[in-house]
Order: C-alpha cells, then sequence, then structure tokens
C-alpha cells in the first residue's frame, strides 16, 4: 500500500529543538562488529554463487568483539591479555547436490574457514598497529539455520524470481543529510582516511564524533584513541590532538561555513594528572571496551536521534530476502533519489517500509513516503515524483541490482 503525505513538521534545519548526530568510526568496536559481519556475509554469499550457482539461507549478524587488557605508555606498552572476536549466526553448511550420471552428492561448505579468514582480513585493512597473531584471537559459532526460515528464504532464491520477505518488518530512511549529520559523517572519513593517517600518525582508527546545534552554533566532540608507539610524551599528544581538532575545523569551515562551529578532541583527558586517551593498537578494544553488531551507526552511516531510525542490525544479514537490511538500506536510496530528482522542489523526504513475511518483497504491506515541498511548489507535482521514484525503486530488476551491489559490497551498511 502506497502512501504520499505532506510531512507535518519542519525540516531539520528549521527545528528548534537541539539536532544531535553521531558516528562510530571504522574503529570503533561496534563498527568493527558491523564489518566483520558484512563482510561474512558477502564471502558466504561468493562462495556460495562461485561453488553451487546460487546464494543459501544464511544470517551471521550476531557478531561480538571481546575487550582485552593493556598497559600502553609513552613510546609503547604492553598488550596483557588479547582481544577476543566472535562471529555468530546461521548459515547452510551442506548442500545435496542432484547428479544425473550418478548418485547424488553431499558437498559441505568450509563456514569456519570463511568466517576466521573474512575477521582477519578485515580488520588487516581497518587497523594499522594491530598484531593479528598476538593482540586478537578469532572465532566463530555459526550453526544451520531453521527449517521454516530456510523454507522461506529456497522459495526466492533464483535470479529471475521476486524474493519473500523473510520477516514481518520494517525499514526506514531519509533525506538529505542535514549540516550536522554531513560534518559528522565527513569528519570521520577525513580523520580515519590513510592520507590523514600517514600525516597524523598518532591517530589511531578508533574514533568517534559526536555533533551538536543549537541555532546556527555548532559543537563538535571528537574521541579518538591515539597510538603510543609515536608518541614519545604529553607534547606530542597534545600536538597530534590539536593536528585532528584543526582537521575538523578546516573541514568543517569548507562544507558548512555559514555556521559557527567549535571542535574538541578527548575532553576527558587531564594531562596534568597524565590521563590522556592512549592505546597501543588504535583502539579502545583493547583494554575493556566491548563492541556488538547492530549497536552503532544505522545503514546510513550515523546515529540520528532527530530523526525516524529503526533499531534492525543491518550487517551481516543475507541480502536476498531480509528485509530488515533490504529495506533501510532501500528506503534512503528511495529518498535520496526523490530529492535528486526534485532538483530542489523537496527540502526533505522520509520513507517507511513494512513487510509481512512470506509475501513479496516488491509489494511492501506498508509504503509510507512523506515530503516537504520547497515553498511555492505544487504538491501534486513531487507526489508524481515520489511515486515514481518508489516503483522503480521496488521493481524486481532494481532490488536483484541492489542485492548484486549489497554482494559486491558497493553499498554503505554502517
Amino acid at each position: 500500500m502506497l502512501k504520499i503525505t505532506r510531512a507535518n513538521f519542519l525540516p531539520i534545519e528549521k527545528s528548534e529543538f537541539p539536532e544531535i548526530a553521531e558516528r562510530k568510526g571504522l574503529g570503533h568496536p561496534d563498527t568493527v562488529c558491523d564489518a566483520v559481519a558484512d563482510a561474512c556475509s558477502r564471502a558466504l554469499c561468493v562462495y556460495y554463487l562461485e561453488n553451487f550457482g546460487r546464494v543459501y539461507h544464511h544470517n551471521v549478524d550476531k557478531a561480538a568483539l571481546v575487550g582485552g587488557t593493556a598497559k600502553p605508555k609513552f613510546g609503547g606498552g604492553l598488550i596483557i591479555q588479547p582481544q577476543y572476536f566472535l562471529i555468530v549466526g546461521r548459515a547452510i553448511n551442506q548442500i545435496l547436490t542432484e547428479c544425473t550420471d550418478g548418485p547424488n552428492k553431499l558437498e559441505y561448505v568450509p563456514i569456519p574457514t570463511i568466517c576466521i579468514d573474512t575477521q582477519r582480513e578485515v580488520l588487516s585493512k581497518i587497523f594499522r598497529n594491530l598484531n593479528l597473531n598476538r593482540d586478537i584471537q578469532f572465532d566463530y559459532a555459526v550453526r544451520p539455520g531453521s527449517i521454516d526460515l530456510t523454507g522461506v528464504f529456497d522459495e526466492s532464491h533464483h535470479t529471475d524470481d521476486v524474493p519473500l520477505a523473510n520477516d514481518t518488518s520494517f525499514g526506514v530512511g531519509y533525506a538529505p543529510y542535514s549540516d550536522v549529520e554531513r560534518v559528522t559523517l565527513e569528519a570521520e572519513n577525513l580523520i580515519n582516511s590513510p592520507a590523514f593517517k600517514d600525516k597524523c600518525k598518532g591517530s589511531g582508527e578508533d574514533i568517534k564524533v559526536m555533533t551538536q546545534r543549537i541555532g546556527n552554533n555548532v559543537g563538535i566532540t571528537v574521541a579518538a584513541a591515539m597510538v603510543s608507539k609515536y608518541i614519545n610524551d604529553a607534547d606530542e599528544y597534545v600536538s597530534y590532538t590539536n593536528q585532528i581538532r584543526d582537521a575538523v575545523l578546516d573541514l568543517a569551515s569548507d562544507i558548512i561555513p555559514e555556521r559557527d562551529v567549535t571542535c574538541q578532541v578527548n575532553v576527558a583527558d587531564n594531562i596534568e594528572k597524565g590521563i590522556m586517551y592512549l592505546t597501543i593498537t588504535g583502539t579502545s578494544a583493547e583494554a575493556g571496551d566491548d563492541g556488538e553488531v547492530g549497536r552503532g551507526n544505522r545503514s546510513n552511516g550515523l546515529i540520528t536521534p532527530c530523526r525516524t531510525m529503526s533499531l534492525e542490525a543491518v550487517c551481516g544479514k543475507n541480502p536476498i530476502n531480509h528485509v530488515g537490511k533490504i529495506y533501510n538500506v532501500l528506503s534512503t536510496e528511495i529518498a535520496r533519489e526523490i530529492i535528486n530528482r526534485g532538483q530542489g522542489d523537496i527540502v526533505e523526504a522520509h520513507i517507511k517500509l513494512l513487510s509481512q513475511i512470506g509475501h513479496p518483497i516488491t509489494e511492501p504491506w506498508v509504503n509510507s513516503i512523506e515530503l516537504i515541498p520547497a515553498e511555492n511548489v505544487n504538491f501534486d507535482s513531487v507526489k508524481k515524483i515520489a511515486a515514481e521514484v518508489s516503483e522503480e525503486k521496488l521493481s524486481k530488476d532494481a532490488l536483484i541490482d541492489l542485492r548484486k551491489r549489497l554482494i559486491a559490497g558497493d553499498v554503505q551498511v554502517y
């Protein structure tokens, strides 16, 4: 059921309440879990496709990172107890292949090897200073799925079939980013970029950016795990944190120059007392901070309490028929395309998609689109744009294309 209405709330840029947005960076324990879980799902998809020509049922969306114990100090430190990473979920691990020239063949999928190798590969790409052979242990607990869910999955696995929803669930999305959301996302992307890390070696990958706006005043707080082996004393530590602060302020002056922006880094530090956010590996997980899938960024890359959000853990869910993944990503893509085609006539678009288990995902139980048109714009004209975008994005071809992009890792999910 498609329903397109005029939103009865102000655009977020005109709202009087304080706006808040957060991004947990690539090295934050929660984001690490998201990254590994989704990479494991993609690796399983690739293995299934390459060996059996189709994707089999799986959901590996319950990963956990258990923090270790460490004693960092200027110039180095000691890892006392390593971190522990566990991927948990369900995946088909035995497949009966029908043979025309002989007896049927039971083939096995090396789930443990796929999961462990993927964990190591992902973490090697995220962290520059984490020794994968010493600082962290890897484990898995992935079992076969239940017959009812695999049954729904098997009804919609072929490329030419319309997938059937695995659950009665919803996904939400909106566009565009506000100024606060944009600077929050881009600040973390900048600080964790290879180019910045090359210049600021003392900066680790465990970054969190929290931004608030009241009126025209924007305040940014950055928590940045600093890497001890590159820092010889407190003065060097302060120099590195100042480098992060200045980079964020320069970025803000470029992308939101009309805002009054301040930035603080590691505000819990007490330099005089020797209290600093110092780590050996570049992540707080080395000393007790734990991580879990779904506790961090939503599929648009942010945590936005001033917006409609889903608490669904997107990462690690299968990209074939899991609406908890597909509808959250799709809602955002619909909203962004509506804004794009509106060419300034649409200020904001908000999407809510609700499925029913066993029904085609091309036919949501509820497809709610709320629009804020620009001043003096006819609502019927923007309503037509929204209807066209929705129809296109919910077509079988578009959903199959989304599936391919999710498997390829070309879609932001955290």
